[in-house]
């Protein structure tokens, strides 16, 4: 039977602010990333996200980014390589504290926005986040687009390579997303959303903006819990999955 994981973006809010339906979506996805306070997310949220994902089940991935809670972590950076591993390590280890209080663990990574586009191509910031996974800890899977730099790094660095793909997102011909800055980047139609996800768990492949099919093969998917919906839909497309016959359970 084919499997996939699904993965979403949680813990995004800051103070009395929330953007994510964080209690709901944990009731759908399989695993959750969760922002580390440098994009969204504060101590009290990532502890109750925590607390939450470990009482239901879900693993816990730490969603690291660059410093800007103002851009929500999508404006491009250029940060030292030396101190965006600390960064990356920083992240990991104040999620840890956390999900360890919650009788869980960290169990992968993620990078976020403008950080997980840069790592596809831009192999120092690639290496550096890396070097920050392998200060925390050694072990952990790192998630990522299937191709990218950062993966193929990490699997040289001995950290278990997760690719991923998209549910909402246009591809391009060379298997990135399509910027979120251009028309058609998110797609809106719930139908739409859907059948491409059946159509990556089952096919490993996706059609692209120009209509072109493309080859994606995954071991997660990605539904992003800040679209509008987000967690009706997440229930649509995990209801499809598992009606077509696709197990949905965390990689690791």
């Amino acid at each position: 039977m084919t499997s996939i994981d699904l993965n979403a973006d949680l813990g995004e809010g800051f103070g009395r602010w929330r953007l994510t339906d964080d209690e709901q979506l944990l009731t759908v996805v399989t695993s959750a990333n969760v922002a580390c306070g440098f994009h969204a997310g504060d101590p009290a949220t990532m502890r109750r996200v925590c607390a939450l994902a470990a009482e239901r089940g879900v693993r816990i991935g730490a969603q690291v980014s660059y410093r800007d809670l103002a851009g929500f972590g999508r404006r491009a950076m250029d940060v030292p390589p030396a101190e965006l591993a600390a960064e990356v390590a920083y992240q990991i280890g104040a999620l840890e504290v956390f999900a360890r209080a919650a009788g869980s663990r960290v169990s992968y990574v993620k990078p976020h926005g403008a950080l997980y586009n840069r790592v596809v191509h831009d192999e120092v910031q690639a290496g550096a986040v890396v070097d920050g996974v392998l200060l925390a800890d050694p072990t952990l899977p790192v998630l990522g687009l299937p191709g990218s730099r950062l993966l193929q790094l990490a699997d040289k660095a001995g950290l278990p390579p997760v690719t991923e793909a998209f549910a909402d997102r246009a591809y391009t011909d060379h298997g990135t997303l399509v910027p979120r800055g251009r028309s058609g980047a998110v797609l809106c139609d719930p139908e739409a959303v859907v059948e491409r996800s059946l159509d990556l768990a089952r096919s490993g492949q996706v059609t692209a903006q120009s209509g072109a099919r493309i080859a994606v093969r995954a071991r997660s998917l990605c539904l992003h819990g800040d679209t509008p919906g987000a967690v009706d839909l997440a229930r649509r497309v995990r209801e499809r999955l598992e009606t077509s016959g696709v197990r949905v359970e965390a990689f690791v």
